[in-house]
């Protein structure tokens, strides 16, 4: 069901199904909950399942401001309060991966799992179109390849192609998707704000790699598709052998989109996970511990 409040005087879209422990899912830059929309009622058969539109994306507000990945992972915080909710299992997606590491880095004692989705802020590593979307004077181009009517002309094909009997892949559906969100001026501005807090045309510009250790404490899955062109599988490994106890699922035959393009399993993988784990307790104290014994 999808729904909205009002946080700080700006709407946040998110949807909200299911009953048992909390599982967050957190989209990718220029995407929605709607990414989810797969695997959604697999997961909420056993689980609370809260899927926000993150600021700028969406349904949620789009003003001018802060789209670090501590801003994103503090209104999740905030979203989970207002619902009533003190901790849950965060599962982010490409940038998405990014805050829900923040989160779990920023609130540790909110975190009861983590799981990363072809997840970025693992390495430089990143897809070109996103590190060209990076330079200088890219927002005064990208307007003149996404035209306003685009979006009319996605749903139209989309009828079209339902009518007569043809799917687009998954992946593909996804891409053009988010592709055609940035017709809307007010996303493009968002969706640039967000994209130079991580990205650079050297690629992305946070790494979070020197404080994996940190998670050792919090149950970890690492999901990838063997056939990921947008951050490559690589970092899939390194994050998996950097975080003691975690666990490492690649989807073979899979691109950047496992929970769009193999959603039975997907959701097979996560409930497993959050069945068979026990949910961290760590405090602020128990980071300050860990950090101190580092030095």
């Amino acid at each position: 069901m999808h729904r909205s409040i009002t946080l700080h005087g700006h709407r946040v879209g998110f949807h909200l199904a299911g009953s048992g422990p909390v599982v967050v899912l957190v989209h990718g830059m220029a995407s929605s909950a709607r990414a989810w929309r797969h695997v959604l009622p697999l997961l909420s058969a056993r689980c609370t399942v809260i899927a926000p539109d993150l600021l700028g994306h969406g349904h949620t507000a789009k003003p001018a401001g802060d789209y670090s990945l501590g801003a994103h992972a503090t209104l999740l915080r905030d979203l989970l309060a207002v619902l009533g909710h003190t901790s849950a299992t965060v599962v982010g997606h490409s940038f998405g991966g990014g805050v829900a590491m923040q989160f779990a880095y920023q609130f540790p004692e909110r975190c009861e799992r983590l799981v990363l989705v072809g997840s970025g802020g693992l390495g430089p590593e990143v897809g070109a179109i996103l590190r060209a979307l990076a330079l200088p004077g890219a927002h005064l181009v990208l307007p003149l390849f996404a035209p306003r009517w685009l979006a009319d002309v996605r749903r139209a094909t989309g009828r079209w192609c339902r009518w007569i009997g043809l799917r687009p892949t998954a992946a593909a559906e996804e891409i053009w998707r988010g592709y055609s969100a940035l017709t809307d001026p007010a996303t493009r501005a968002a969706f640039f704000q967000t994209l130079r807090a991580v990205v650079d045309n050297e690629g992305q510009r946070v790494n979070a790699t020197d404080r994996l250790h940190l998670a050792a404490e919090v149950p970890t899955l690492v999901v990838w598709g063997a056939r990921d062109a947008m951050i490559p599988v690589a970092h899939a490994h390194a994050a998996h052998a950097a975080i003691p106890g975690s666990r490492l699922e690649i989807f073979a035959d899979v691109g950047h989109f496992p929970h769009c393009e193999a959603p039975a399993r997907f959701a097979r993988t996560l409930l497993d996970f959050v069945a068979t784990t026990e949910p961290a307790r760590v405090s602020q104290s128990d980071l300050g511990a860990r950090l101190r014994a580092a030095f």
